[in-house]
């Protein structure tokens, strides 16, 4: 195991106790946990330990999250490219639980700091049908691979942007529900990310600390009162955790909610003295994940009553008014190209998808993997000509364009699988 950092060593063995520190070190020598989370909106139809071909055990707070008994090797598997699951840390699905038990009605809700896409994904696979969600990466190139995961899962009621917390908080936006899963200093994955380690140090710990309270603030006011806050790290120290919370308590105006847990969960809970609010965190070595904190914070004030129209009705409307930059809002557009109309990558990808509009065609798995790899696909010879929809198991993969003598392989250039050397 790399050496860990005097400071964060001394640190985090008193802030975790003899027990808890000794199982977290032990834990660097143990196989790191695969996890993955399958999509609703594309079933695949058979059990899961059928899917990895390997023993699979439930995540007990996540429906249709699963430990997997070995790491299959998912770039080879066409149905891990159509978006039928995701490869998830399973401490990061316990945001499923926490949204079952507080959001039940069709919500407008926010992932603020949401690339590569996981809990994007996960959010809207349980947010009540109705909801609208959007999802922001201030990083163009990370906001570009949380546009492929939002594609890929299918739902059309998701807009993604690429902006600056302070960009929303101008907005005339308010939100039932926001996810603030804020830049920290990564603690919790020094495990599964050795060269981390390396990169630690306390000035950034103060650093992130000073910047997640700064976004917390910022984006509280547009959180709707009576509103949810869900705010979570992959970090240990409590600066970056409780202390953050108890400001947005104390200083905001927030009640913290409680979320009922198993105790075969071996969740954690607030590691701060004398602040015993409800707070979860999951520790390596105790808990099966890496590390993550993660709670639950309700805005003071009444929640509004009056009717509205669903979240997802007003799409429209908060596309045309606002300035956010989006990159992506659910919505299939043909290109135009010289004479042709070349339809959007998404709407083969879409839970949407109008069947009708274009012929399929079933790939077998090496032709499905051919054309992930951008490479030619010979077509069926009854295949009519024009766009067709090529499909694995059933589940579209994408657009090809059948010419009659060849077929042109419009996977996405930025997508395709790289071959190993």
């Amino acid at each position: 195991m790399e050496q860990l950092p005097t400071q964060f060593v001394e640190y985090t063995s008193a802030l975790m106790g003899d027990e808890k520190w000794k199982r977290y070190v032990a834990s660097f020598e143990e196989e790191t946990p695969t996890s993955v989370r399958l999509n609703p909106f594309k079933p695949c139809g058979y059990e899961a330990s059928r899917l990895f071909d390997c023993d699979v055990e439930d995540i007990p707070w996540c429906m249709g999250g699963y430990w997997l008994g070995r790491r299959p090797s998912f770039t080879d598997d066409p149905l891990f490219h159509a978006g039928c699951y995701y490869v998830q840390e399973a401490g990061s699905m316990f945001l499923a639980e926490v949204m079952r038990q507080y959001v039940g009605k069709p919500v407008l809700m926010l992932d603020l700091c949401a690339a590569p896409g996981g809990k994007s994904t996960l959010a809207r696979g349980v947010l009540p049908e109705g909801s609208l969600l959007l999802t922001n990466e201030p990083d163009r190139r990370r906001a570009n691979i949380l546009t492929e995961n939002i594609q890929k899962q299918g739902h059309p009621d998701v807009i993604v942007t690429q902006n600056l917390h302070h960009h929303y908080s101008r907005e005339a936006l308010n939100f039932d529900v926001i996810l603030t899963d804020v830049p920290c200093s990564g603690e919790g994955l020094f495990r599964r990310n050795r060269s981390a380690i390396g990169e630690w140090n306390i000035a950034n710990v103060h650093r992130c600390a000073s910047l997640q309270r700064e976004i917390v603030t910022e984006i509280w006011k547009r959180l709707k009162p009576g509103g949810l806050l869900i705010y979570s790290t992959c970090t240990f120290n409590t600066q970056e955790n409780e202390e953050n919370v108890r400001y947005v308590r104390d200083e905001l105006g927030a009640e913290l909610l409680p979320v009922a847990v198993s105790p075969g969960w071996n969740i954690t809970g607030s590691l701060l003295a004398g602040f015993d609010e409800p707070v979860y965190r999951f520790i390596p070595g105790i808990s099966k994940s890496e590390g993550l904190f993660m709670c639950v914070l309700r805005k003071n004030g009444n929640e509004c009553s009056e009717n509205r129209q669903l979240p997802s009705a007003i799409k429209g409307a908060i596309l045309k008014k606002t300035r956010l930059n989006v990159i992506y809002d659910g919505i299939p557009r043909d290109v135009q190209k010289g004479r042709d109309n070349i339809p959007s990558h998404c709407e083969a990808l879409s839970i949407s998808r109008d069947a009708t509009r274009f012929p399929t065609v079933e790939l077998l798995r090496e032709e499905a993997l051919s054309y992930l790899h951008r490479e030619a696909v010979t077509l069926p010879q009854a295949t009519p000509r024009g766009y067709v929809v090529v499909c694995y198991d059933h589940h579209p993969l994408g657009f090809m364009k059948n010419i009659g003598t060849r077929a042109n392989n419009l996977y996405p250039k930025e997508w395709a699988i790289h071959k190993s050397k």
